[in-house]
C-alpha cells in the first residue's frame, strides 16, 4: 500500500489544569491515503475536536507526531483549510472579500490581482454562492454561511481539508443539500477530507472510511471501517442499498455498546 499522504503516528494529549491531569487520547494512529473521505465518529468528550485540532495544528499533541505530505505538522498552516460548526465569518466583510483575505494571504505573490479575483469567485461559484458576494454574513442564512467557510477553506488549496461537524448546527433540510454538494465537490476536486461528525449517517453517506473512536479519557481508535459503496453516491438509492445498511448497523452498534459500557461503569 502507498505511503499515507497524512500520517497520525502514537498521538497522545492531555491537558493539565490546577494541577488536575486530564488525560484524552492515547495511542492514536491513522493514515490516510490522498484522496481518501474519512469520518471521525464517537459519543461526545472522546477527543474527536481535538484530534483535528492536532491535525490542523491549533493544539499541540503530548506526544506522538503528524505527518502531512511528509512534512511534520507542529503550527498552522494554510495546507490545511478548517471548517468549523461555526462558521467563523467576519461580520464587517462581503461574502467576496471573507474568500478573498484568504486567497490574498496565500498567493498574493504567485497570483496577479486578477488571478485572485478569478480564483476567489471560482471558489465561490464552487459553492455556488457567487450571487451573493456582496452580501454580509447577517444577511445570509446559516447553510450559506457554511458554504462561504468551506469555500474560503478550499480557495487556500488545502493539501486536507479538515471539517469539525460542519452541518451540526443546521436544520435537516439545508444539511442535506450541503452534503450533497461536499460530494459533489469531493468528486471534482480529488480532495482529501477528514471529518468529524456525530451523524452515523452523514459518515456512511461521505466517507471512504470511518474512524470509531472508544469514548474518553484516554480515547483511541476503536475500530476503522471500510464503506466500499460506489461513487457517485445518491441518498434516496443508498436508503434501501444493503452495503450502507450494514455500514450503518455496524456503526450504530459500535457506538451503542461504547454507551453500554459507559453506563455499566457508572
Amino acid at each position: 500500500m502507498a505511503k499515507p499522504y497524512l500520517s497520525l503516528e502514537f498521538v497522545d494529549k492531555s491537558f493539565e489544569r490546577n494541577g488536575v491531569r486530564s488525560e484524552v487520547l492515547t495511542q492514536v494512529s491513522l493514515g490516510v491515503q490522498k484522496g481518501e473521505y474519512i469520518s471521525i465518529i464517537g459519543h461526545s468528550g472522546c477527543g474527536k475536536s481535538t484530534l483535528l485540532n492536532i491535525v490542523a495544528g491549533l493544539t499541540q499533541a503530548t506526544s506522538g507526531v503528524v505527518f502531512l505530505d511528509g512534512e511534520v505538522v507542529d503550527s498552522p498552516g494554510p495546507e490545511r483549510g478548517v471548517v468549523f460548526q461555526n462558521h467563523s465569518l467576519l461580520p464587517w466583510l462581503t461574502v467576496y472579500e471573507n474568500v478573498s483575505l484568504a486567497v490574498d494571504k496565500v498567493f498574493s505573490r504567485t497570483k496577479s490581482k486578477a488571478q485572485r479575483h478569478e480564483w476567489t469567485m471560482r471558489n465561490l461559484d464552487l459553492v455556488q454562492m457567487g450571487h451573493a458576494k456582496d452580501k454580509r454574513p447577517s444577511e445570509i442564512s446559516g447553510g450559506m454561511k457554511q458554504r462561504v467557510g468551506i469555500a474560503r477553506a478550499l480557495a487556500m488549496e488545502p493539501k486536507v481539508l479538515l471539517l469539525d461537524e460542519p452541518f451540526g448546527a443546521l436544520d435537516a433540510l439545508t444539511r442535506a443539500h450541503l452534503q450533497d454538494q461536499v460530494m459533489q465537490i469531493h468528486a471534482e476536486l480529488g480532495n482529501t477530507v477528514l471529518m468529524i461528525t456525530h451523524d452515523v449517517d452523514e459518515a456512511v453517506l461521505l466517507s471512504d472510511r470511518i474512524v470509531m473512536m472508544t469514548n474518553g479519557p484516554l480515547a483511541r481508535i476503536g475500530e476503522v471501517l471500510d464503506v466500499p459503496i460506489a461513487r457517485p453516491r445518491r441518498r434516496i438509492e443508498l436508503a434501501s442499498d444493503r452495503i450502507y445498511l450494514r455500514c450503518r448497523e455496524a456503526v450504530l452498534k459500535f457506538l451503542y455498546e461504547r454507551h453500554r459500557f459507559v453506563e455499566a461503569a457508572e
